[in-house]
């Protein structure tokens, strides 16, 4: 078998640290899982789902000789980081991008998975193969052991009537799942939240899910605050759109834009502000590079602190950045976070002067002006 460089892949443009990886032991035991069935498979039958930063797709190809592999990654800095790890071993061309939907999945009979976190998101990836997918596909999808659950073969279960797990190595393990059972396809969850007066809608990978999560609910509480004379602002890292549909709520007269990484956020913000009739701009983005300098009047941002299971501040410090290069001079950026965090000196050298407007029992919310 040829040899394939995994540990030259990078996460770039994605936070890097020494405790952080592009690989693990589940992408190359779902290869090994997957080799007899990718060896039998056709030119534009092999689907990723769920690709880190590029092992799994790289791997079929270059390993197995997959050819016109689809994936779907949800965080945009997963495709790009397959993007450049595709040119840095040769692979440019060999794959292409796409939505969890039918032009993903059409014809396909091998499905590589890595498995999300969220089983609602498990749940929303296994009814759209099972919909659309070949009658005899075979979808191998892993994981880190820690993080894998008796209720995800449940899941799949709803969806196919083969599901087996195999024998774990390195800390991770496999499940493999035979003859789909196709469902509708699934729609965005919904919740209305009486206190705020909001629907929140949300797709099965978005985080929170239909909840409101007790840093964005107490950032709420100072929209009125926000630079009144505002008027363009941004919902940065927007999740299902919570912060953005509020603030077009208060602030009619307000264009707004609400960006994530994650595809299945922006689809849920997207879905909230329909569901309460409002009008914002919703984007898929890398923090907010496709956004000029000196666009924004006002940024709002609730930061996460975690990648994967690791802590790691560095994703907060790159959106303090982002949201730094695209205020006017004067705008505002207001932050919630976790107390404990003591984000006020990278915002204060990021944005510019700092100054608290809130704080309880856990959280710290800033306004930055640039």
């Amino acid at each position: 078998m040829p040899e394939f460089p995994f540990d030259a892949l990078r996460r770039y443009p994605d936070v890097e640290a020494d405790n952080l990886y592009a690989v693990d032991a589940s992408d190359r035991l779902i290869l090994d899982e997957a080799a007899d069935d990718l060896a039998s498979a056709g030119t534009g039958e092999v689907v990723v789902i769920g690709d880190h930063y590029g092992a799994l797709t790289l791997g079929a190809i270059a390993l197995h000789g997959a050819t016109d592999v689809r994936v779907h990654q949800d965080p945009l800095s997963g495709e790009l980081a397959l993007a450049h790890n595709a040119t840095a071993t040769g692979l440019d061309g060999s794959h292409t991008n796409h939505d969890l939907d039918e032009s993903l999945l059409t014809g396909a009979r091998v499905v590589l998975m890595q498995l999300p976190r969220s089983l609602a998101a498990l749940d929303d990836i296994s009814a759209a193969i099972a919909r659309y997918a070949a009658p005899d596909v075979t979808v191998v999808a892993g994981g880190r052991q820690k993080h894998m659950s008796v209720a995800m073969n449940e899941v799949l279960g709803r969806h196919f009537t083969d599901v087996r797990a195999t024998l774990g190595r390195q800390k991770s393990r496999v499940i493999v799942s035979r003859i789909p059972h196709p469902a509708d396809a699934g729609s965005a969850r919904r919740e209305y939240h009486r206190d705020l007066g909001l629907w929140v809608c949300a797709y099965g990978a978005a985080f929170a899910g239909t909840k409101v999560d007790i840093g964005t609910r107490y950032l709420l509480g100072f929209l009125p605050q926000m630079k009144p004379d505002a008027v363009t602002a941004v919902d940065l890292g927007c999740g299902t759109g919570i912060l953005a549909t509020a603030l077009a709520r208060a602030r009619p007269g307000l264009a707004i834009l609400a960006t994530d990484e994650s595809a299945a956020a922006v689809a849920s913000a997207r879905a909230t502000a329909d569901a309460n009739d409002v009008a914002i701009t919703v984007l898929r983005d890398d923090g907010l590079s496709a956004q000029p300098a000196a666009c924004a009047d006002l940024v709002l941002l609730n930061p996460p602190f975690h990648i994967g299971s690791a802590v790691e501040p560095g994703i907060a410090l790159k959106l303090f950045d982002e949201a730094a290069r695209v205020l006017k001079p004067g705008g505002e950026l207001w932050t919630v976070f976790n107390s404990h965090l003591s984000y006020r000196a990278a915002l204060t050298r990021s944005v510019g002067p700092t100054r608290q407007v809130g704080r309880n029992a856990k959280f710290t919310v800033t306004a930055s002006t640039r």
